[in-house]
């Protein structure tokens, strides 16, 4: 299960801190700033923190990927069959990603007003089904088939 969730992890984290780049980039932002931002969740003085506040911000990211593949993986041996479908299970759980972090945590941190805007809802939705949800469950259907031919 720890391997799953490491290569889980690294993958999805990465598609997604690329696209969150991206985007930065498209809309004219720093991407150190959004890094800071991201940072400044758990630690709201980041935003002033240089370049230490962005090496934070993408420990903040990855530590919320590894959490959030961790639930995955543990879904998973509750409930086994969802893998059946991985591609499902992948649209399923980013969109359960997506609330929770986007109508949930969000909101609760940043007091961010509800519904997010539109251009926010359809570049999360893509970030978290696309680049988080299906390859979490990608992986993890790879290993599981992986341990069934071992």
């Amino acid at each position: 299960m720890g391997r799953t969730i490491a290569m889980a992890t690294l993958v999805a984290g990465t598609l997604d801190i690329l696209f969150a780049i991206l985007l930065s980039l498209y809309f004219g932002r720093d991407p150190m700033d959004m890094l800071r931002y991201v940072a400044s969740g758990p630690f709201p003085p980041a935003t002033e923190w240089g370049g230490a506040g962005s090496v934070l911000g993408l420990i903040v990211h990855f530590t919320l990927m590894a959490i959030m593949a961790t639930v995955f993986a543990i879904g998973l041996r509750r409930w086994p069959a969802f893998l059946s479908r991985p591609l499902q299970a992948g649209v399923v759980y980013g969109l359960a990603t997506y609330v929770v972090m986007n109508w949930i945590v969000v909101p609760l941190r940043f007091h961010t007003p509800l519904p997010p805007r539109t251009i926010s809802i359809a570049t999360q939705l893509f970030a978290h089904i696309v680049l988080v949800g299906i390859p979490m469950a990608m992986i993890a259907a790879r290993t599981r088939r992986a341990r069934a031919f071992a």
